[in-house]
């Protein structure tokens, strides 16, 4: 299961609107036959692409994939809960039962009387964590939402001149384009263009053509070749958006968090003192202090060469 959810990852940022499934078929010997992660766009499912690359070797195999197979007609392909039953494999594990309405459980259901074993829930922590856009945009309608900031020791995001090319070093950038490559779409605002002219593209060896879709948050003219989000929720109406990432400065930053649309931060620590210069948010409409805490959870750490990376995520109630 650890291997299909590898691969699930590699599927991160390009399967949307379909979730990014990874999958890896085990022949009675114990050797991997079969390998899959839903494709570009959604289509083939990881399923299919694993048992065409098994062939007749998934007869009475191992099947692990992270979510349960889907189990509803669909016009753009077969569906894979069909697939399975067609070549007979032993044993279907899986990490996650589907929670889109149209397959949960029916998937499961249809193994067991054809006789496959099903075996639900290994590695589902892993799984949901993998998954985590795409089950954002199914329980909240909307993408799950990552905020990015570089900041110096003292918290701010550029000079007063407003230069913050670069607060941290490239181990930190290269980390920052491997979120960018597992990302539907980057927003920025409007000032952040005007002064950056940003590319926000992907500049790591082999993964140039995974940059993500670019959107501006702003109220002004459309720009060539970028999307346009008047406030943050429009982000409402991104259905083929499972993961976004805001990349933008203060003000875009602290819309997005004002109005309590963000589940995940990514901090980049430099280990210098700006000073005075530009602080990385602006009033969010908190009247306490204690108001501020509980919200957020420190979820993990590390460095990265001279800076450090603080991630945060959103504590919400279920």
């Amino acid at each position: 299961m650890a291997a299909a959810i590898a691969l699930g990852e590699t599927a991160r940022g390009q399967s949307a609107p379909n979730p990014n499934v990874g999958c890896v078929i085990v022949s009675p010997n114990g050797r991997a036959v079969g390998r899959g992660a839903t494709a570009r766009g959604g289509r083939p499912h990881a399923e299919a692409i694993a048992l065409e690359q098994a062939g007749r070797r998934a007869k009475g195999s191992t099947v692990y994939v992270t979510l349960e197979p889907c189990a509803h007609d669909s016009p753009r392909g077969p569906a894979c809960t069909d697939l399975l039953m067609e070549a007979k494999p032993s044993r279907v594990v899986i990490a996650l039962r589907d929670p889109d309405s149209r397959t949960s459980g029916k998937g499961i259901r249809r193994l067991r009387r054809a006789n496959i074993d099903v075996t639900l829930g290994v590695g589902r922590a892993a799984a949901r964590r993998s998954l985590s856009g795409w089950l954002t945009r199914l329980e909240l309608g909307r993408p799950r939402i990552t905020l990015k900031l570089a900041l110096s020791i003292d918290g701010k995001i550029a000079l007063p001149s407003g230069e913050s090319k670069w607060i941290t070093g490239e181990d930190a950038r290269r980390h920052v384009h491997q979120v960018r490559a597992h990302s539907d779409m980057i927003v920025v605002g409007r000032g952040t263009y005007l002064a950056d002219r940003p590319q926000l593209d992907v500049r790591l060896p082999g993964l140039e053509e995974r940059s993500p879709r670019r959107a501006l948050l702003t109220r002004g003219d459309a720009v060539d070749d970028w999307e346009i989000l008047s406030n943050p929720g429009d982000v409402y109406g991104l259905h083929d958006v499972n993961d976004l990432l805001v990349e933008g400065g203060s003000s875009t930053a602290t819309a997005f968090l004002a109005d309590d649309l963000v589940d995940r931060i990514l901090i980049y620590r430099a280990p210098i003192i700006v000073g005075e210069g530009k602080s990385s948010f602006g009033y969010m409409g908190l009247d306490a202090i204690a108001d501020a805490h509980g919200r957020w959870d420190l979820v993990d750490e590390q460095r990265l060469g001279v800076d450090r990376l603080e991630v945060y995520e959103r504590v919400r109630s279920d």
